[in-house]
């Protein structure tokens, strides 16, 4: 079936994009700055007050005035063991200068200062770090936990669709990582079941959740915390035992429970028999499909209109081929030929009915 993909405007989304780049930025910026705070300060002001004291003890030893400018130069070049001056000072308060510097200087960077500048400039050091500030600038997306082949599958898709994914695992293939590096998706390393990992990925903001882990006791333990902390969220789990999924429903508010079973046996008995069915939709009490086939020579179809067919079994067709072309909402006046190719939406009971009664047009022959 053809896949569903939703238009954006490009312009609105480069834009977002810029701004949401600048405040994970900041944010990232503002992290690194609470950890190395204590450093930095201690930098500053031995540089520039200390760099004014030694100006200010100079002219009072008789020494010409340095200017302002250049005072924490000459306390740069102290703590690194390079004199300011060819000559140095005879007096004691200044001659301390020399030999304090360069031991402060240690102290900063065993502090962490040089690490401050270092990983401001080369953030793929810190790219755990730089992924959650990106994660906490996005609002109404889609977290993924689990990205195996089939989480991947399913974060390719969104993105596809033109959707902001965040994807929570433990631990990650290089060929995966390479892959949600290049769909620009930020990957928080963690335990989906912790709360401290569910914040990193923005739940709170989120409009979706998807437990895609290949372990059931783990996505049930992921939605329980993940129900209590958005109760709003929409939740959709992937569910080897399918034994628990009414209750999942009921009792925790899940939206959909799928299991790879149940969502790849249409497209195996489909194709068995020729026919292209989507999966069913469950809405107000009753089942809906969509499907795809070819209409048999000597089908009941055959020689029918659109407009009479849809009528008489109760069904919308969406979609007439013929020929390589093809017509959306096809005009009632059409009429169908064997060996068209029709799409259907019907209630699923109806589906099955007219795939069964265009199949014996096969027995017949």
């Amino acid at each position: 079936m053809p896949s569903t993909r939703l238009v954006l405007p490009m312009g609105r989304r480069r834009r977002t994009r810029l701004w949401r780049m600048l405040r994970a930025a900041y944010r990232d910026t503002a992290a690194l700055w609470n950890e190395f705070r204590a450093p930095l300060i201690a930098f500053f002001i031995v540089a520039f007050g200390g760099g004014w004291l030694y100006g200010e003890l100079a002219v009072l030893a008789g020494y010409p005035r340095v200017p302002y400018i250049d005072l924490p130069y000459f306390i740069l070049r102290m703590m690194v063991f390079e004199p300011p001056v060819e000559t140095p000072p005879e007096e004691p308060y200044l001659i301390i200068f020399w030999y304090l510097m360069p031991l402060i200087a240690l102290f900063i960077i065993g502090r962490g200062a040089a690490d401050f500048i270092r990983l401001f400039f080369d953030r793929s050091e810190r790219r755990s770090a730089w992924e959650e500030a990106v994660a906490s600038t996005y609002r109404h997306h889609v977290i993924i936990l689990g990205i195996g082949h089939v989480g991947l599958r399913v974060a390719r898709t969104l993105v596809g669709m033109g959707f902001d994914v965040v994807a929570i695992d433990q631990k990650l293939k290089p060929d995966i990582d390479e892959e949600l590096a290049r769909l620009g998706i930020p990957v928080i390393l963690g335990d989906g079941r912790s709360v401290q990992t569910l914040e990193k990925a923005g739940l709170r903001h989120a409009e979706s959740f998807i437990a895609c882990t290949s372990s059931d006791q783990t996505n049930l333990e992921s939605i329980m915390h993940v129900r209590d902390m958005n109760p709003a969220v929409r939740i959709v789990a992937r569910m080897w035992d399918d034994t628990y999924s009414k209750q999942m429903k009921h009792f925790m508010g899940v939206n959909a429970v799928h299991s790879a079973s149940d969502l790849a046996a249409p497209a195996f008995a489909g194709a068995a028999v020729g026919v292209e069915i989507t999966q069913t939709l469950h809405i107000h009490g009753e089942d809906f499909s969509m499907i795809r086939f070819q209409v048999e020579q000597g089908s009941f179809l055959e020689g029918e209109t659109v407009g009479e067919l849809q009528t008489a079994n109760n069904m919308d067709i969406v979609l007439h081929g013929r020929n390589g072309n093809v017509e959306v909402q096809p005009h009632n006046d059409v009429v169908v030929h064997g060996g068209d190719t029709l799409v259907i939406f019907a209630r699923h009971d109806r589906v099955i009915n007219i795939v069964e009664r265009n199949r014996k047009a096969v027995s017949k022959k």
